[in-house]
């Protein structure tokens, strides 16, 4: 099989942040098990993760080949905040994390034969206290089962904080995007 670039991520958010770049791609579904280690901390799972995505596919593709893994968790003093799944788990994120200050972590690799480059970037999300009106009037909006944290930045989640910190906005979405400039361009692919 030849590719080029290779989307180590099932992930329609991050598929459509990867569009922005107007690159030729696919999307392929990494093989890796997303448990966090023992007392492994959101950070370090995240760039576990976004690593072992992207090295989980290297076999599969030509030499040369460009692939590019992420990862997402919410952390709560401390404790990671996964994606709920269900609408169950989701209320209880959200109340959980009604009126506090939540942190976002994206990991990112790209790898191209031994060349592998990664990151984390943080975003601070400070929720606004929540009703439980307000809360399942977000979910039946937006459905965030699938998105760390029950929160979904590009859509209705905004009207839920009160703000919200990052050093690249897309990366709450679920790609970094402008790290992914830069890891890219250091791999020889234009972007733009």
């Amino acid at each position: 099989m030849q590719n080029k670039i290779v989307l180590a991520s099932t992930s329609p958010f991050r598929a459509e942040l990867l569009n922005k770049f107007h690159l030729e791609y696919s999307q392929h579904s990494p093989d890796c098990d997303e448990t966090p280690l023992p007392n492994e901390a959101a950070e370090a799972l995240v760039q576990r993760l976004s690593i072992e995505k992207a090295l989980s596919l290297q076999a599969d593709f030509d030499a040369g080949t460009t692939i590019i893994g992420s990862d997402q968790v919410a952390s709560l003093d401390r404790q990671i905040l996964g994606k709920p799944g269900d609408h169950q788990n989701a209320v209880a994120q959200l109340r959980q994390q009604a009126g506090r200050t939540v942190i976002f972590y994206t990991g990112l690799c790209v790898v191209k034969d031994t060349q592998q480059l990664s990151c984390v970037v943080p975003t601070t999300v400070t929720f606004r206290q929540l009703s439980d009106q307000q809360i399942e009037r977000y979910l039946t909006a937006d459905t965030p089962y699938n998105c760390a944290g029950s929160f979904k930045s590009e859509s209705l989640g905004t009207a839920i904080v009160e703000s919200m910190t990052s050093d690249d906005p897309s990366a709450l979405i679920g790609l970094p995007l402008i790290k992914l400039a830069d890891f890219l361009t250091r791999m020889g692919i234009s972007v733009p």
